[in-house]
């Protein structure tokens, strides 16, 4: 390799944090999308599903309350990390970033739109390389600077749905209960699009089921773009943390992180906790005020929250202890892109009626349980894999598209260069 030529980042040149905050957010994502294996889409946003045994609602309510909207943030922030990473990398050897992330964000477009269309409509890849391809615009301010717009793209939608909520309430307690003027035929479209989807992936074959993947991508098409203002923000506030040194030394920002334990995750928490007290199930038709409150209190309290998340588990990181138990989850961070894809392949297999067909057959705790289980074999499997090789299937072929080659994949081809 030629002196400043940029190639994928070495096991030695990697930030152990980064690595565990991937597994253990990982394990987030697959709590939270296990659910929607076995449960139609068009239910995202209805918040508990209802009619459940008392230990499954208790189960469904601690996921809502502590995971659910929690860890694709966690996910965002270090997404924005790695882009910083990278983006350094190229500033200290004297190269252009921008073509390389250009080819990296496209590769993770086509990979997200494999994943969308031939193996789960819930992606969420899409939407992380469409605010990829944002990032550039962002690329050159300071890193407070980064900071405050992340703040501010995230915040200030958030601000304006409460701001929406509070005329809601005033207009609907000034004239009468809300929600009384329902669309009967936006509603029946709706249940048919349901029907559709629920036939398709429970008794359909694959091609049934792509045909409705295809489908739901392009019907929520606008809800995944209203939806990258608030991951765009959450990359630059993960670029932010990389490139202020919070991440790399975390022991010269004590205060911060000490803010983000005391202050911010407790805070985070209670808005939870309030959105959950005003409910967990949403009927947006005859009480649409009041689920829109619980709504915009959750998507307030999550980027307090995965904030809150990072500080417990870095500052874990630098203790004896914490560094043992969560070392172990590094591998799969490592492999992050792939675990992710393969939960997918594993939960569609088990759930949909081309593979056994278990569609609304598996209660809460047995979806927790077999996360758990699963979780762990791909932490295993993980640690395997890299003793043997450098990347996971998914990231060496994400790196060959960003880098223009194919980097060597066993650990002993590059001991012998």
């Amino acid at each position: 390799m030629n002196a400043g030529e940029l190639a994928p980042t070495g096991a030695n040149q990697r930030l152990q944090n980064l690595d565990v905050l991937r597994g253990f957010a990982l394990l987030g994502i697959f709590l939270m999308n296990v659910e929607y294996f076995g449960r139609p889409l068009a239910d995202m946003g209805q918040g508990i599903q209802p009619g459940q045994a008392p230990f499954d609602h208790a189960l469904s309510w601690l996921i809502y309350v502590f995971v659910q909207g929690k860890f694709w943030i966690l996910f965002s922030l270090l997404f924005g990390m790695g882009f910083a990473l990278m983006d350094e990398r190229a500033r200290a050897a004297g190269r252009d970033f921008t073509a390389i992330h250009l080819r990296r964000s496209l590769a993770l477009l086509a990979i997200g739109l494999a994943h969308a269309w031939l193996v789960w409509a819930g992606d969420i890849l899409v939407a992380y390389a469409i605010g990829a391809l944002l990032l550039t615009w962002f690329r050159d301010l300071p890193p407070e600077r980064q900071g405050r717009w992340g703040a501010l793209l995230y915040g200030l939608p958030t601000l304006g749905v409460l701001a929406m909520v509070a005329l809601m309430l005033l207009l609907g307690f000034a004239g009468g209960a809300a929600g009384e003027h329902a669309d009967p035929a936006h509603n029946s479209t709706q249940a048919a699009a349901r029907a559709v989807e629920v036939l398709a992936y429970s008794q359909g074959s694959w091609w049934q089921a792509t045909q409705a993947r295809v489908q739901y991508f392009f019907a929520q098409l606008i809800e995944t773009l209203a939806f990258e203002p608030f991951a765009l923000g959450m990359f630059l506030v993960g670029a932010w943390l990389l490139r202020s040194g919070a991440i790399a030394d975390p022991q010269a920002h004590a205060p911060l992180y000490r803010r983000l334990r005391r202050v911010v995750l407790p805070v985070g928490v209670a808005l939870a906790l309030a959105s959950a007290a005003v409910s967990v199930y949403f009927d947006w038709d005859h009480d649409g005020p009041r689920s829109l409150l619980a709504m915009s209190l959750m998507l307030a309290a999550s980027p307090l929250m995965s904030l809150g998340y990072l500080a417990l588990v870095v500052g874990a990181l630098h203790t004896p202890r914490g560094a043992r138990v969560l070392g172990v989850l590094a591998p799969a961070g490592r492999m992050a892109l792939s675990n992710y894809l393969l939960q997918s392949f594993i939960g569609t297999w088990v759930f949909y009626g081309h593979g056994l067909g278990l569609w609304g057959q598996v209660s809460r705790r047995w979806q927790v349980a077999g996360v758990l289980v699963v979780f762990a074999l791909q932490v295993v499997a993980s640690r395997w894999w890299l003793a043997r090789f450098r990347f996971g299937p998914a990231e060496w072929l994400w790196r060959a598209c960003t880098y223009g080659r194919f980097p060597p994949m066993r650990v002993a081809a590059v001991h012998n260069l």
